[in-house]
């Protein structure tokens, strides 16, 4: 019997008795064997509505709706699960007679939160086209709104995600998540990670609780959490905190109220960053104190900024907020954003357009465009204030509670606008936001502008709780050596006859800036050639799931590194500029002498739009916003199709710029052009993003002038140190750090395998010790897992600075070693894939290890084993018999007993993974497996005679249909189902067969009605013959798992 159960048991048991004393839930009880479990359990509901006072009338109309909505199968999870959401928040609008009017049927009480039945049921059985039984459901009022997995220590909480997100598909139980909120997986070690329905594994968050240590400036929070985390103290493991802090009944129906957001198709939960700035802020607005919110690049700020008005919205229904912002993607983002979470925002037309909109009574939601003027970076706050007091109109009064929200207000001039708009609007409340840290310089007016800070949560605390990724930063040098001064004069005479020596000194100095000469083409063509070889070298720009945003110092640069890039071959890039080319701007520049950088510049767009759109240049340049748009789409979705932006200024800020791996920069930033421009890179995306990468062609930090790197300094200059701490960390140094702990972490998995650490030793350790004993396949799995993962950790550690050892600290001895023990692990995974029969589920990770072991480890060790790539090795013996065995690798094929137990592993996955088909025959199936490994260890049986036989058993396993004792006419494996489980009668089998058939109609399965009609044939004909054992459930069980129906 396995053990895994006894010791996940021991902590459900905990968790259970902690929800009822500690949170003081309800039990329902364990619900294993319960029937009709689902996801609202009516009884509950209609005792708790009636308790409300509704009348049972109006109960029985709301149940219905809700229902309908909950129970519709033609939408996907997303609308279900929307359209459910909005029932429980805003209630049930049903009408008790015809003629009267509707009334609102509350099914959660938002206001009087005590006043809910909160309950719990454990191993809920839940049906599906195949079953499911989560080990937790949450109950509020008979609805169910939680899923909790929980897994023991030593399994990661990633396998409990996992098996969430099996579980919301098509095959499982897909239905039963349209009511629920919040999908949970813990441990008693890492705690609770929580997610969405459809949320990806990257994207669940850890709850984590404010503390004195981290938040002592934060009083009104420490006060706030007291009584929680105080109850939380009382434990000792993470996962019982976490139960204690997210899912207490006051702040779980908080949660579920104020922080739940569907997002342009993704349903979004908040952060805790998110949670504590909005209540810190609520604090502020209630006691009419402005401030700043400052919320590092990429940890949610926008929607921060969303729950914020939202909450407004229904605290003060007079309420009216107004979102400023200097950048027309800010604005058409926040836009987006609000729209996304059906909150109509009105963007203003001008600052008429603004002061007439506060001088009615709505719209409620407004943003305004602080416009640029003259090429700047920022927007024009004295032109927008010029224009706000040119419009004003004459009877003007700002009506409602109005609440300015000023986006990005590190700005260098958010104290000259917030001055102004206090003057339209005296009374209104200001709130700025803000991704970056404060200038030194701007640092106390900003302070004394805005208020003090509502809540921080800054970059390395982001890092710490793997909301952001870390960034690796590495300065790169392209040397310039003017090959010959003499032959530069002399050129610069003859191209300059006839000038004036005034004519000649000014353009001497045009030409002979340090820009001009950076523009050298031979400079972008040395780091256009590095970038191309990152293309070939780096594993996420290699393999297509990673991309590359270049940052030039101007729109010609730009052109011309998108001329040299083609050139190379590398057709899959973009320039994306604030530039719009029209004739009107090679106007008067055609001199006769070659191409102006005007001329360039425009000619280049033309050649791109016309090769884009595979049309005529002068129709294609008409279409630069759709090429913009198209473009930054495929970037962000197909990095494959669009690997690298050229990019200025745009893309570089504002929460709409895709997230990329590699940031290329070669142009002097600094400031709070740097920050957002590095945080472009720091975004999760997918699980072998491990890092955010920024080469740096300007060595903005003088790091490779001085021997200590120092990241704060600088281009930071203008920060003050303790804000830009850790944000930047030293490639190679982290790049040792991380392959040294890898090895450390893979060494010590390994540690316990037995003497003499042969491939039978690591078999027995990875894949049980008993191959008769289908669990000891099971109970191992944890360590096998754990055992590809870090092997895949360790290969990506080492190809990170495979060609820089030496730089990183390694000697040439150490740097062997490291190599030998990788092609070690390398090889034990591929081993252990096999023994263990999970060599097919790991497809997904193949192509980029392929990439990896090919160029940084050498083939030949750890060569493919082509022809497992899509056949098992089960397949492999069906189909060649013996001459299968000749691609399994050397250390197992030498080894007999390694040999056997890789083999029967295989089939015992087989009979386990087929079981649910047909589960006499491969039950069957299984006791002749058992015998035959018996026969074996028992030396009774040579070793020949044992793959004869072995290989047999493998056609009957994978091939029912070649077992001899089945009649002709049983020629479906369903028939043959039906046979071999109901007593081997063929004459019911054939006619059970034949009124399935004709009864089934399309997804029948995913249909309640559907699946009756089937179910009421199948005990017409058990009747007809007298069958009382199986019984129809059964039967029903056992033919929804036919491919054949």
């Amino acid at each position: 019997m396995s053990n895994i159960g006894k010791k996940e048991r021991e902590t459900q048991n905990r968790v259970v008795a902690l929800f009822q004393n500690e949170l003081k839930y309800r039990y329902l009880g364990n619900w294993e064997e319960r029937e009709n479990n689902g996801n609202v359990e009516e009884e509950i509901l209609t005792a708790w509505l009636t308790k409300k006072g509704y009348s049972e009338n109006l109960i029985g109309k709301a149940l219905y709706e809700f229902g309908k909505a909950a129970n519709d199968q033609s939408k996907s999870l997303y609308d279900v699960n929307k359209e459910v959401y909005s029932m429980l928040r805003y209630g049930v609008n049903v009408q008790s007679e015809i003629g009267q009017n509707k009334e609102t049927v509350w099914l959660i009480d938002w206001k009087e939160w005590w006043k809910n039945d909160f309950a719990i049921a454990e191993e809920v059985t839940i049906k599906g086209i195949h079953n499911k039984r989560p080990d937790i459901v949450l109950y509020v009022n008979g609805i169910a709104l939680g899923v909790l997995e929980l897994k023991r220590s030593t399994v990661s909480i990633s396998e409990g995600i996992r098996q969430n997100l099996d579980s919301q598909k098509h095959i499982f139980i897909k239905p039963f998540f349209s009511t629920i909120q919040y999908v949970m997986a813990g441990n008693d070690i890492e705690g609770i990670a929580y997610g969405a329905i459809d949320t990806k594994e990257n994207y669940f968050w850890k709850w984590k609780e404010v503390s004195e240590d981290i938040n002592k400036n934060d009083a009104y929070l420490l006060q706030l959490t007291k009584p929680i985390r105080g109850s939380a103290a009382q434990y000792d493991y993470s996962l019982d905190k976490n139960i204690v802090e997210l899912l207490n009944k006051e702040r779980f129906i908080e949660l579920l109220h104020d922080f739940i957001v569907y997002d342009r198709g993704i349903k979004k939960l908040c952060r805790p960053n998110q949670y504590f700035g909005v209540k810190a802020a609520q604090d502020f607005i209630k006691r009419r104190e402005g401030g700043i919110i400052w919320h590092t690049q990429g940890s949610g700020k926008s929607l921060t900024m969303v729950w914020l008005t939202k909450w407004i919205r229904e605290y003060n229904p007079n309420g009216r907020v107004l979102i400023i912002t200097d950048r027309e993607e800010l604005d058409e983002q926040i836009e987006k954003v609000y729209n996304g979470v059906s909150e109509k925002i009105y963007r203003t037309k001008s600052g008429k357009d603004l002061l007439n909109k506060l001088n009615d009574n709505s719209p409620w939601l407004l943003c305004s465009l602080v416009h640029k003027f003259g090429g700047k970076e920022e927007g024009d706050v004295d032109a927008y204030l010029q224009e706000l007091k040119k419009s004003i109109p004459t009877d003007f009064k700002a009506k409602g509670d109005i609440y300015v929200f000023v986006d990005e207000c590190h700005r260098t001039q958010s104290g000259k606008l917030h001055d102004a708009m206090k003057g339209f609007l005296p009374n209104a409340l200001f709130v700025g936001f803000t991704g970056t840290p404060l200038l030194k310089a701007d640092k106390q007016t900003s302070l004394e502008v805005f208020g003090r800070y509502i809540h921080t949560y800054k970059f390395d605390e982001a890092v710490r709780d793997k909301t952001v990724l870390d960034l690796r930063y590495e300065a790169r040098d392209v040397e310039q050596k003017i090959t010959s001064l003499e032959k530069i004069d002399e050129w610069f005479e003859l191209k300059t006859r006839g000038l004036t020596e005034f004519a000649k000194t000014e353009l001497k100095q045009k030409w002979g800036t340090l820009k001009k000469v950076f523009s050298s083409k031979s400079r972008l063509e040395k780091i256009v050639i590095d970038i191309m070889m990152d293309m070939e070298k780096k594993e996420r720009l290699q393999n297509g799931r990673g991309n590359a945003l270049l940052v030039s110092d101007s729109i010609y640069n730009a052109c011309r590194y998108y001329e040299l890039f083609q050139s190379a071959g590398l057709k899959n890039c973009a320039i994306i500029t604030s530039f719009v080319p029209t004739h009107a701007d090679i106007k008067g520049e055609e001199t006769g002498e070659g191409y102006t950088e005007k001329l360039h510049r425009f000619e280049i767009y033309r050649k791109m739009l016309a090769y884009y759109f595979n049309e005529d240049p002068d129709t294609a340049i008409n279409k630069v916003e759709q090429f913009e748009k198209e473009v930054k789409k495929k970037f962000v979705e197909e990095p494959a199709q669009m690997k690298l932006l050229i990019v200025v200024g745009k893309l570089l800020t504002g929460f709409d710029a895709p997230p990329a791996t590699y940031l290329y920069i070669d142009k002097n930033l600094k400031d709070h052009g740097l920050f957002q421009a590095v945080c472009r890179v720091n975004r999760l995306d997918g699980e072998d993003k491990d890092y955010g990468y920024i080469i740096d062609y300007m060595d903005l930090f003088d790091s490779l002038k001085h021997a200590f790197k120092d990241y704060t300094s600088g281009a930071f200059d203008a920060y003050e140190k303790s804000d830009v701490e850790g944000l930047l960390k030293d490639r190679l140094k982290k790049g040792k750090e991380s392959l040294d702990e890898a090895l450390e972490a893979i060494e010590a998995l390994c540690e316990p395998v037995e003497p003499p650490k042969d491939t039978l030793a690591h078999i027995r350790y990875f894949c049980g010790k008993n191959t008769e004993n289908p669990d000891d396949l099971k109970d191992t799995e944890p360590r096998r897992v754990a055992l590809y993962k870090l092997t895949i950790t360790l290969i990506r550690a080492y190809a990170n600075i495979a060609d820089e050892m030496k730089e990183a600290g390694f000697t040439v001895k150490e740097t062997e070693h490291i190599k030998n023990d990788i092609k070690h692990f390398e090889n034990l995974r591929k081993e252990i894939q096999l023994a263990s029969g999970d060599y097919i589920d790991l497809k997904q990770y193949e192509p980029a290890m392929r990439y990896l072991i090919d160029s940084y480890i050498g083939a030949e060790e750890s060569r493919m084993l082509a022809n497992f790539d899509d056949l098992s090795l089960v397949e492999l013996l069906v189909e060649k018999g013996k001459d299968a065995l000749k691609d399994v690798p050397e250390n197992i094929r030498s080894n007999k007993d390694a040999m056997a137990e890789t083999i029967e592993n295989n089939l015992r996955r087989v009979i386990i993974e087929e079981s649910p088909t047909n589960p006499m025959y491969y039950e069957k199936m299984s006791v002749l497996l058992d015998e035959l490994i018996k026969r074996r260890r028992e030396a009774t049986l040579e070793y020949e005679k044992y793959l004869n036989e072995i290989i047999a058993l493998s056609r009957k396993v994978k091939k029912p249909n070649t077992a001899t004792e089945y009649p002709a006419s049983l020629n479906t494996n369903a028939k043959r189902a039906l046979y071999d489980n109901l007593g081997k009668n063929e004459e019911l089998a054939i006619e059970l067969d034949h009124k399935i058939m004709t009864t089934k109609k399309d997804v029948w399965r995913d249909n309640k009605i559907k699946t009756r009609e089937v179910e009421y044939v199948i005990k017409e004909v058990l009747d007809t013959f007298q069958i009382k054992e199986p019984d129809v459930a059964y039967i029903i069980e056992l033919v929804k798992n036919q491919k054949d129906y």
